[in-house]
């Protein structure tokens, strides 16, 4: 069997086997609050642009809305990001080489985990990688103009529409460009300019949206990546984001790739394929230790940097491994270890049936209980409206408990077109899209007076809320103390009603307190 035919076959069946995987685990946070834009289509959202909105509505129209419809694009792009890296490696290096990308990718805690949920992350990693791909062909054929120009252009444009880091893959271009003298030329050739002309076609939805809602992006990402405090130096947050690394990379896959980037860091910036493959990991991740100097950054949000980099790692150690035999033990060592970490994240259910105890803040509770806690929510729903004899509404504490419910009811009851099944508590803050949109605390046009033959009727009113009066059920983690003013000041009564516990295997997963508010008024001005 040729390396080639070796890929596609462990590919085929390692995506099979995710496939089947993907309804085993409830959603995530972050999966079930893109659903909710997947069901609310727009140009852009308050934190991202629309790539994974538009995707899991096209995997949910298929395979309707379940974990498998949500998660389906996830596996099936991880294998093609695979498949583009294997086939770029063989082309600046070798089959072998290539090879051995692939299987490291697929033994990493933080790739496996991406190859499994259905986040901004993987659409992000595979748009830069054909990107890069590209761009490395539109050189080949330098000076002559190609088509490859305008699809990196697009390939990033699509990209950016998913994850707004993607753009710094401009920056890569533009130094790979400066720093080669023979393709300095380009600068002065219509090539580059298609790619970015391509490319500023991509930003206008999400600028359109952003110009439409006071910008709300900008503020989102300036406080997201703490650019919204006084600069500070905290050398414990940046120690904080590399050593993060060692974790979700595997300590001994990230130690060497930052081995072969050093150690190599000489040879690579005498031949080409050094320069562009270093300079198309660097921006990205010394952006985000610039970052973490204040506060420390997601490790996730650097992904982007050890595609390229990767690659000149595993060529750097097949060399290595080829003079050296004895160093295969550790390379075995390396991967073995990398695969046990990736089988506990994805599942740490593995450590029971060892025998060792679970941790406990166990990192996968956060995919686990929901289809439960909202089970206990309805029935706690149906009781009270029994009781009561009205409709009641719902309310969560946090954007991801509301997401979560919002997708495991059973019947998602909505007040009208737009409106989410489960709102979060009212605030004048603009905190994540569920501020864009209808909510419980919102006034609508007032219907016009009845006409009157006799006297006409005036009013200053600008409108009424439909929610005034009415009762709802909030609900809340259990680590707070009591309902929050907001809703204790908009309700006129509000009791508690009782506290769910979630267990799993006899071990507490999730306490939520909800509460009866009655006599929905409005907040006072």
């Amino acid at each position: 069997m040729t390396t080639t035919r070796a890929v596609w076959v462990f590919l085929a069946l390692l995506t099979g086997i995710r496939l089947a995987l993907l309804g085993t685990t409830d959603l995530s946070f972050d999966e079930a609050h893109y659903w909710m834009w997947s069901e609310r289509l727009a140009p852009a959202y308050f934190s991202k642009g629309p790539g994974v909105a538009f995707t899991i509505w096209s995997s949910v129209a298929i395979f309707g809305p379940n974990e498998f419809g949500v998660r389906f694009w996830s596996p099936v792009l991880g294998a093609g990001t695979c498949l583009l890296l294997y086939y770029f490696a063989r082309r600046l290096f070798s089959a072998t080489t290539g090879f051995w990308v692939v299987i490291t990718a697929n033994v990493t805690p933080i790739f496996n985990i991406g190859s499994f949920v259905m986040t901004i992350d993987p659409l992000s990693i595979f748009f830069w990688t054909a990107a890069m791909f590209t761009f490395w062909l539109a050189l080949e054929r330098s000076p002559e103009s190609s088509w490859y120009w305008p699809a990196t252009g697009l390939l990033i444009g699509l990209g950016f529409l998913c994850k707004y880091t993607n753009a710094l893959e401009l920056l890569s271009i533009v130094l790979v460009l400066a720093l080669i003298p023979r393709f300095r030329r380009e600068f002065r050739k219509p090539g580059l300019y298609w790619l970015l002309a391509v490319f500023m076609l991509c930003t206008l939805p999400p600028l359109l949206w952003n110009r439409d809602h006071a910008w709300a992006t900008l503020g989102h990402l300036r406080s997201r990546g703490s650019l919204d405090e006084a600069p500070g130096f905290n050398p414990l947050e940046l120690l904080t984001f590399l050593g993060v690394h060692f974790a979700v990379y595997s300590p001994l896959l990230f130690a060497a790739l930052v081995w072969a980037v050093i150690k190599g860091w000489r040879r690579h910036h005498q031949q080409f394929k050094g320069i562009f493959l270093l300079w198309f990991g660097l921006p990205v991740f010394l952006f985000y230790c610039l970052l973490s100097i204040n506060r420390a950054a997601n490790p996730n949000w650097d992904g982007l940097a050890f595609l390229s980099l990767a690659i000149l790692a595993a060529s750097y150690w097949r060399e290595r491994v080829e003079s050296r035999p004895h160093l295969l033990r550790w390379a075995a060592a390396a991967l073995l270890l990398a695969l046990c970490m990736s089988g506990l994240a994805l599942n740490s259910d593995l450590l029971r049936a060892v025998g060792m105890p679970l941790p406990r803040r166990d990192p996968a509770d956060r995919m686990r209980g929901w289809r439960s806690a909202t089970a206990a929510v309805e029935q706690v729903r149906t009781e009270v409206e029994a009781q009561w004899g009205e409709r009641f509404f719902l309310i969560a504490d946090e954007r991801d408990r509301a997401s979560e419910f919002s997708f495991y009811l059973r019947e998602k009851r909505t007040e009208g077109p737009g409106h989410p099944p489960v709102y979060i508590v009212e605030s004048q803050d603009i905190a994540n899209q569920f501020s864009f949109w209808p909510r419980y605390d919102e006034f609508v046009e007032a219907p016009p007076p009845a006409p009157s033959a006799e006297e006409d009727v005036y009013t200053e009113e600008g409108g009424v809320n439909p929610f005034q009066g009415r009762s709802a059920l909030y609900i809340q983690a259990r680590n707070k103390a009591d309902a929050p003013r907001n809703i204790r000041a908009a309700f006129q009564s509000v009791e508690h009603s009782r506290t769910v516990e979630v267990r799993r295997s006899g071990r507490l997963v999730r306490t939520l307190q909800i509460f009866i508010c009655r006599g929905y008024r409005t907040l006072p001005l």
